[in-house]
């Protein structure tokens, strides 16, 4: 690596290289900054309590899910976190009695 190549953070390739203010990877397409920012975790639910892969959750509401009704306190197991959500959900998980569906951080709380 010298200082015109960076490592892409996305598909870790070696020839990002700088386009005015961010460093592109000709291998994906991904834009970064080298400049890091502390957002804080990227996945939180309901509460603000940090996501990781692996969780248990359960639900906070009443979710519709196809023509039935996944309720309050549902409890999914061994979540996954998408990179690239799915319609806005940025959970995959199995829910007992549903299957395996998509839900989003803002409707499940930390188990």
């Amino acid at each position: 690596m010298t200082e015109d190549t960076q490592k892409c953070p996305k598909c870790n390739s070696p020839y990002g290289y700088p386009d005015a203010q961010l460093w592109v990877c000709p291998e994906c397409f991904h834009e970064w900054s080298l400049e890091v920012e502390d957002q804080g975790p990227k996945f939180v639910d309901v509460n603000g309590n940090p996501l990781q892969d692996g969780d248990s959750v359960t639900t906070v509401r009443d979710l519709k899910a196809g023509k039935g009704t996944i309720k309050v306190g549902t409890k999914a197991k061994n979540i996954k976190l998408l990179d690239e959500p799915v319609n806005g959900h940025d959970i995959s998980c199995k829910v007992d009695g549903h299957g395996a569906m998509y839900l989003k951080c803002s409707v499940v709380k930390k188990a």
